[in-house]
C-alpha cells in the first residue's frame, strides 16, 4: 500500500518554498529609496496586500485544486469572460515586467567589465534588453531551455547575491556607522511616516509591493501539508515575516551608503562598488558579483520566457482566441512559437521606452509600477471571487478555509486587499510625473479592455477550428 505520509511537505520546507516564490534582489533598490519609511511600506504590503493575496489564493486553491489557478478560480466563481480576463492579464503583465527585469542586464553587463556609466546609457540598456531577449527568445524555440539552469539562476540571481550584499553592508555599517549624507540617515520617529515633504517616496509603494507578487502560488502545496488549516496560516505568516526581515536588512544597509537621491533602481551593483570603496576591497568583487547575476537573470529570463505562455495556450484551446493566431499549437518541447514570438514583439516595443525616455530611473519606475497595476486587476477579480463563491457554494468542499466559521474573516480579508491595492494605484498615479502617470494608466487601460473585444467578437467556430487543427496534428 503506498504510503501517502512520503511525499507530505514539513512547516520548514513550505516557508522556504513559498519565500522563494518571491524571493529577488531586483527590488531592493526600490525599497531602500524610501530611507526609513521602508519599513511602514513593506508593513503595509504584507497587511494589506500579500496576507490577504496568500489567504484567499490558500482557500481557493484548495477548493479548486485543478491546473488553471486564478485564471479557474475566477472562470468558476464569476464567469467564463472573467476568467478570460484574468488568464490574459496574468500574460500580458509580463511585457513590461520582463523589460523592467532585462534592464538590469545593461547596468550589470557595463559593471561586468569595469564601466558602471554604461548602466545610466539608455541606449546601452535599450541594446541589451533587445539583443538578449531575442537571443534568448530563440534559444527557447529550438532547445528545451526549461531544462537548463533553471535552479542555477536562482542562485546565481538570487540567492548568492543577497548573501553577498549582506556580509559586505554589515561590514561596511561597522566600519563607517550611520552615514549621514546617505538616504537612510540617522533614525527619526518622523521619517517612519510619509510626511508631506516625504511624500514623493509613495510613488515606490507600487514597486514594493510587487515584491510579493506570485505568492498566491504558494497554494498549491496545500494539499501536501500536515494539518493544512494550521500549518498553511502560520507558513504564510513566517514566510512573510522572512520576507520582510531578508529585503529590509538588505535595503537599510543600501541605504546607508547610496548617497540621497543617487538611487539607481535598475542597478544591483551600484551599493556593490560602494561597498568596495568604503572597506578598501578591491572592485574586482563587484565584477564578479555583476557577471554571476548577469548570468542568473537571463537564465531566469529563460525560464518565464515560456512559463506565463502556458496559461494562454490553454485559453486559446478552450476557444477563447481565433485558431488563426495560432496560438494552440505547441512545439515538441510544449512551446508555442506563435504565442513567444508574440509575447517577445510587444516586450521589444515596450522597451523602446528606453529610447524615447533617457531617464532609465524614470522607465524602470513606470514598468514597474504598470506590471503592478496589471497584476492588482486580477487580484482584485479573486477577492470578488472567494466573496462570491462563499454566497454561492456555501457547501463546497475547502480543506483550508479562511475563518472556521461564517463569512466574517473572509470579508474581512478581501476588503483589506481592495483597499490595499486602491491605495497602491492611487499613490502611484499621483505621486509620479503626469507623463509617467498617464502612460501607466495608458498600458493599464488598453490591456484590460483587449480580452473584453475579443469576447466580443468570439463565437463557436473558434472553438471547431482549433478542435479540427489539432485532430491533423
Amino acid at each position: 500500500m503506498e504510503n501517502k505520509q512520503v511525499n507530505k511537505i514539513a512547516l520548514g520546507t513550505f516557508i522556504g518554498l513559498t519565500m522563494a516564490l518571491c524571493a529577488t534582489v531586483r527590488s531592493i533598490p526600490t525599497l531602500a529609496a524610501t530611507g526609513w519609511a521602508q519599513i511602514s511600506y513593506s508593513i503595509f504590503a504584507v497587511l494589506f496586500f500579500a496576507l490577504p493575496i496568500a489567504l484567499i489564493a490558500g482557500e481557493l486553491g484548495t477548493a479548486m485544486p485543478e491546473e488553471g489557478g486564478p485564471q479557474l478560480w475566477i472562470k468558476t466563481a464569476l464567469s467564463s469572460k472573467l476568467g478570460f480576463v484574468a488568464a490574459w492579464l496574468l500574460w500580458v503583465q509580463m511585457f513590461p515586467g520582463m523589460v523592467m527585469v532585462a534592464s538590469t542586464i545593461g547596468p550589470l553587463l557595463g559593471n561586468s567589465f569595469g564601466n558602471p556609466t554604461l548602466g545610466n546609457n539608455h541606449w546601452f540598456v535599450l541594446g541589451c534588453i533587445l539583443v538578449f531577449y531575442w537571443i534568448i527568445t530563440l534559444l527557447n524555440l529550438k532547445y528545451d531551455m526549461a531544462k537548463v539552469g533553471g535552479n542555477i539562476g536562482v542562485w546565481l540571481g538570487v540567492y548568492i547575491p543577497i548573501v553577498i550584499m549582506a556580509v559586505m553592508g554589515i561590514a561596511a555599517l561597522i566600519k563607517n556607522g550611520i552615514m549621514p549624507g546617505g538616504t537612510l540617515g540617522h533614525f527619526s520617529m518622523s521619517k517612519l511616516i510619509p510626511t508631506k515633504d516625504g511624500l514623493s517616496s509613495l510613488k515606490y509603494m507600487a514597486g514594493i509591493s510587487f515584491i510579493f507578487t506570485g505568492i498566491e502560488m504558494s497554494s498549491v502545496f496545500i494539499p501536501r501539508l500536515h494539518n493544512p488549516s494550521k500549518t498553511f496560516t502560520k507558513g504564510i505568516f513566517v514566510s512573510l515575516i522572512g520576507l520582510v526581515v531578508l529585503n529590509l536588512v538588505n535595503a537599510m544597509l543600501v541605504a546607508n551608503v547610496v548617497p540621497m537621491g543617487k538611487m539607481e533602481l535598475s542597478n544591483i551593483t551600484q551599493p556593490i562598488l560602494i561597498y568596495c570603496q568604503i572597506l578598501g576591497w578591491p572592485t574586482m568583487i563587484a565584477n564578479i558579483f555583476s557577471f554571476m547575476v548577469f548570468i542568473g537573470v537571463l537564465l531566469q529570463l529563460s525560464a518565464w520566457v515560456t512559463g506565463p505562455s502556458k496559461t494562454i495556450i490553454q485559453v486559446a484551446r478552450d476557444g477563447y482566441l481565433p485558431a488563426k493566431l495560432g496560438f494552440h499549437k505547441q512545439n515538441q518541447y510544449g512551446v508555442s512559437k506563435n504565442v513567444v514570438l508574440t509575447q517577445t514583439i510587444a516586450i521589444s516595443l515596450f522597451a523602446l521606452l528606453y529610447g524615447f525616455m533617457k531617464d532609465v530611473n524614470g522607465v524602470f519606475l513606470t514598468l514597474t509600477n504598470a506590471t503592478t497595476i496589471l497584476y492588482a486587476i486580477v487580484y482584485l477579480l479573486i477577492a470578488v471571487a472567494v466573496l462570491k463563491l462563499r454566497k454561492d457554494q456555501p457547501d463546497l468542499d475547502r480543506p483550508y478555509r479562511i475563518g472556521k466559521k461564517g463569512n466574517g474573516l473572509a470579508w474581512t480579508v478581501s476588503i483589506a486587499l481592495i483597499l490595499g491595492i486602491a491605495i497602491i494605484v492611487f499613490a502611484t498615479l499621483f505621486t509620479t510625473s503626469l507623463s509617467q502617470s498617464l502612460l501607466v494608466v495608458i498600458i493599464s487601460v488598453i490591456f484590460t479592455i483587449i480580452p473584453f473585444i475579443i469576447s466580443k467578437y468570439k463565437n463557436d467556430q473558434w472553438l471547431i477550428d482549433i478542435q479540427k487543427d489539432m485532430q491533423q496534428k
